[in-house]
């Protein structure tokens, strides 16, 4: 039997195939779940759709993450088409380009930050929150996507790396408050992957050859890679594990020093 026969999962934040929630869609629709999408925005709504056709859904909702009201809606469509819902994945984050840009004192405004933290953090609550009706009773599953900058500083990330911080302080939370209650919440730090939202980070290029020379693995991960990483994690084989982040990163996060070329 396939790891998720007989689950819902509610993708939010998909953009495109080339996003690491697509990845996750498509590995959550092949292991056995029903998919249903969310995106934001009129422009990406036919793209979406034609996707959602791809991992076997017609159920795609336009989300607007930064709005309580569009959230809410959102979960009562859903909850039309579905009396009970198993897995969310949060695959949401946004800054303002000027913020990724250059140094991280300059780059960051109060602006940029509520920004980068309203998108990136706080709406991973505010989903939880929606998504819990449909959850009740279930043994439910919340998935999150964070990034090595939460821990470590990476050029240009700048605030981001702070909104990540914040969003890995919320799955422990969440996971506090959420577990006795039978909900799971946990989080993906996944290594750079080409995706369309990497392509604003500068500096992308230098850093997946970087990262691909000094990893154990010797190679970036792919979407397929955190796919199937996140249907184990919000499968019943990851029952006992919350609270966590699950690096999917080749392990580039645990090398201190790294010689990827022969030396004397």
């Amino acid at each position: 039997m396939a790891l998720l026969t007989g689950k819902r999962a509610l993708i939010v934040g998909l953009l495109s195939d080339r996003s690491i929630a697509y990845g996750i869609a498509e590995a959550m629709h092949r292991e056995g779940a029903d998919v249903a999408l969310t995106y934001v925005g009129e422009r990406f709504k036919e793209r979406v759709t034609e996707l959602g056709a791809t991992v076997g859904t017609k159920l795609v909702f336009d989300m607007d993450v930064s709005k309580d009201e569009s959230i809410e809606a959102t979960f009562a469509a859903l909850g039309k088409a579905w009396d009970s819902l198993d897995v969310v994945v949060h695959s949401v984050a946004f800054a303002p380009r000027e913020a990724l840009t250059g140094g991280f004192t300059a780059a960051t405004s109060r602006e940029s930050f509520r920004i980068a933290h309203d998108i990136s953090s706080y709406s991973l609550t505010a989903v939880a929150r929606a998504a819990q009706p449909l959850m009740q009773g279930r043994a439910g599953a919340i998935l999150t996507l964070t990034y090595l900058g939460a821990v470590k500083s990476i050029p240009s990330y700048n605030v981001m790396g702070l909104a990540k911080a914040s969003l890995e302080a919320t799955v422990r939370f969440l996971a506090a408050d959420l577990g006795p209650i039978g909900i799971r919440v946990n989080a993906i730090s996944a290594g750079p992957i080409k995706t369309l939202a990497a392509a604003g980070i500068p500096g992308f290029r230098k850093m997946m050859h970087h990262v691909a020379a000094a990893n154990p693995i010797r190679r970036n991960v792919t979407q397929d890679d955190v796919g199937n990483a996140a249907a184990f994690l919000c499968s019943d084989l990851a029952a006992g594990i919350t609270g966590e982040v699950l690096y999917v990163d080749g392990g580039y996060h645990n090398v201190g020093m790294s010689f990827p070329e022969a030396a004397d």
